[in-house]
């Protein structure tokens, strides 16, 4: 967005004033003194002088076309690898197939033109890796970053603090600076170096407990589920029966399922494991501490931290969850009220499923456990990432519409 030519006029010359008067203090102040002015003063000059929108206004302005260049150069990168590798069949897919799966997979939006069982376990791992930088749970770690790297890096935090001096009465080269005021303002600028450096080094903390918990969660998750399926023969046969190598469909599933993308490399999506339970009990859990169940998760990892190490920056985050400016990390009265509604839903799909479809044709072949557990992990997925263990074109219509009032 380009500023009107008489508004950069005019902010051209409205900003002469402080230049002006920079340049005549700037022979009476002290080096310090000095560096501080000019220091003040460019800042000053940045933030008006570079257009008319606000500063924060422009910053989420500009968040906004980097998160669209980062979907739109990802989606593409997942294209071109797709079509360039080999896939499983021997008639290859159409290009926009191709780019329709690579978009749904970078967007975590599941959707796809294509059977998965179709792609290789190379574009298998490519659509792992697209759905892991998708999520939101990474995407908002990047913005942790950005948010890093775009904090004032001014004095405070460099240890060059410099106090302004008490906003020095500088007018035609007299200088006034009042001792008992001066003091004043110098414990003033201190604590507020305090703070600063305190939120800039929690802001840092946050952004690697973003990552630890992507780490662990998925790192946790891959290892049971790999090795409940190698320990299973039911499930190790359906993989091999459909030639999909078992730690390429754990990482993918897990990784989906964290995303809350819904992708299965299997074409009947989890209906093949609705009678394996143990498998479905150990996905479930994903499917709600990469979506709803995050912000609580988040928190309690950090009250973990903090009793553990003792650290002030974890400190800090919990009781200024506001103020870091990231939408996962909530107050404790919120996260349990998440912690309530995201149960409380969810006792309300399993009582109206089960009162409902108990006894119909999709729970034939179950028994009392299979059912209670195959039922809990369709009605959470509902909400979540989509994950289906029944056909759903079989379900009666007045449950498809709960599942359409809950997501």
């Amino acid at each position: 967005m380009h500023t009107p030519l008489p508004s950069y006029i005019f902010g051209i010359f409205i900003n002469s004033f402080p230049l002006v008067t920079y340049i005549k203090a700037k022979s009476v102040l002290q080096p310090k003194q000095k560096k501080a002015m000019k220091n003040n003063f460019f800042n000053k000059f940045n933030i008006n002088f570079n257009g008319s929108l606000p500063r924060s206004l422009s910053f989420k302005f500009n968040n906004f076309f980097i998160q669209l260049l980062y979907f739109i150069i990802l989606s593409f990168f997942g294209y071109l690898c797709l079509k360039f590798s080999k896939p499983r069949t021997s008639v290859k897919p159409k290009d926009f197939d191709l780019f329709y799966t690579s978009v749904s997979a970078s967007t975590v939006s599941s959707m796809t033109s294509l059977e998965m069982e179709v792609f290789s376990n190379s574009q298998l791992i490519l659509l792992t890796f697209l759905m892991l930088v998708g999520g939101e749970v990474f995407t908002s770690m990047l913005q942790l970053f950005l948010d890093r790297f775009n904090f004032p890096q001014n004095h405070c935090l460099k240890n060059e603090c410099i106090s302004n001096n008490n906003s020095y009465q500088v007018e035609l080269g007299l200088v006034s600076i009042p001792q008992s005021e001066n003091h004043t303002q110098n414990d003033n600028n201190n604590n507020n170096i305090n703070k600063d450096k305190i939120k800039y080094n929690s802001l840092r903390y946050l952004s690697y407990i973003v990552l630890a918990y992507l780490i662990v969660v998925h790192f946790f998750g891959f290892s049971l589920v790999t090795l409940h399926i190698t320990n299973i023969p039911s499930a190790k046969n359906v993989l091999k029966n459909k030639g999909i190598n078992i730690e390429t469909f754990s990482l993918f599933t897990i990784v989906s399922t964290f995303a809350s993308c819904g992708y299965v490399p299997t074409n009947e999506n989890m209906i093949v494991f609705k009678k394996n339970s143990g498998l479905l009990l150990l996905i479930l859990p994903h499917v709600l501490l990469g979506n709803t169940l995050y912000p609580p998760c988040l928190r309690l990892f950090i009250k973990v931290l903090k009793s553990v190490t003792k650290r002030e920056e974890f400190s800090y985050l919990l009781k200024n969850s506001k103020e870091m400016g990231y939408d996962h990390l909530l107050s404790s009265l919120h996260c349990w009220l998440l912690v309530v509604t995201v149960f409380g839903f969810n006792v309300i799909q399993f009582v109206l499923f089960c009162s409902m479809e108990w006894s119909s044709k999709i729970m034939e072949g179950l028994n009392l456990y299979e059912k209670v557990v195959a039922t809990l992990f369709q009605v959470t997925n509902a909400r979540h990432a989509g994950e289906s263990v029944f056909d759903l074109s079989t379900i009666s219509s007045a449950i498809l519409v709960i599942f359409i009032v809950m997501m």
